[in-house]
């Protein structure tokens, strides 16, 4: 990975854009091949939001309630409010609103991974592989684990087979059927295939742009902080760089503080189109 001196701005980016895999890939598309960093994040990150919602939980008092009773609380009744407004099904929302409460609070924990410095994880990984006998120099480590497009597809896919099992729930299997030979155009026999393919096309496509979404803000955020990062490393290369740490602080400051709210907005945005979709599968065609 390393030129002479130091690996280039393309090395570097391209070093921290490779996953952790269970083993190389024999091809394009290759389902044997898992992104093992991007599950040990996830994994991770949702142990870790569990425990605070449980420690949440019972720590409740019916008094005044501390700082962190309180967030808990006003997240709670944001995600309550906004399943009133779309789910009408009281029952359903027993299960729905606090499945969108996991949702958004699981993946801003991953959104927030962004915040730490981008070499921090991947060089403690790349001493541990080191000190385990492993060549350092291939030690790779994303930490992000919604900027890798397996990570936003798997929720995104997730979310459609709850939607599936809502159809099914509410309208029962042989009315889900139906209304998907007869809508959006109508019940003539001429129409069912023509409204079957619709029906496809529009479960794939909320699907695709869902995870879509999400992985593309991601990856782009990273993609910048890597990119502030090497403005450092420029500096360190060159005595004509002596402003580059300077602008390094005031980009990196500036990008974090906007970024902060691309983290909260982008799991905010996935939990509603979530409760959207599920409450799309509660409407009659």
């Amino acid at each position: 990975m390393a030129a002479e001196n130091g690996p280039t701005a393309g090395e570097y980016i391209g070093h921290h854009l490779v996953h952790w895999q269970n083993k190389p890939m024999s091809g394009v598309i290759d389902f044997s091949v898992y992104n093992l960093d991007s599950i040990l994040w996830a994994v991770v990150l949702g142990v870790v939001g569990s425990f605070f919602l449980w420690k949440a939980a019972r720590a409740a008092t019916a008094g005044v309630p501390g700082r962190f009773q309180a967030a808990v609380e006003i997240l709670v009744e944001m995600v309550d409010t906004q399943a009133r407004g779309i789910i009408k099904n009281a029952q359903s929302r027993k299960v729905i609103a606090p499945m969108a409460l996991t949702v958004f609070i699981w993946i801003f924990l991953m959104n927030a991974m962004d915040f730490l410095p981008v070499d921090l994880l991947p060089k403690i990984w790349e001493m541990i592989v080191e000190a385990t006998g492993g060549d350092p120099h291939h030690a790779y480590m994303r930490v992000v684990p919604t900027a890798d497009l397996s990570t936003t597809l798997g929720l995104s896919m997730s979310v459609l087979l709850v939607c599936v099992a809502y159809n099914i729930k509410i309208k029962g299997a042989g009315g889900w059927i139906h209304e998907l030979f007869t809508a959006p155009f109508g019940n003539h026999p001429i129409l069912w295939p023509i409204n079957f393919l619709m029906q496809m096309i529009e479960f794939a496509a909320k699907t695709v742009s869902h995870g879509m979404r999400l992985f593309g803000n991601m990856y782009a955020g990273e993609l910048v902080f890597m990119l502030i990062a090497l403005m450092g490393g420029a500096a360190a290369m060159s005595l004509s760089g002596i402003l580059l740490p300077i602008g390094q602080i005031l980009a990196g400051t500036v990008w974090a503080i906007f970024h902060i709210l691309i983290v909260a907005l982008q799991a905010f945005i996935f939990m509603m189109l979530t409760l959207v979709y599920v409450g799309q599968a509660h409407d009659h065609h």
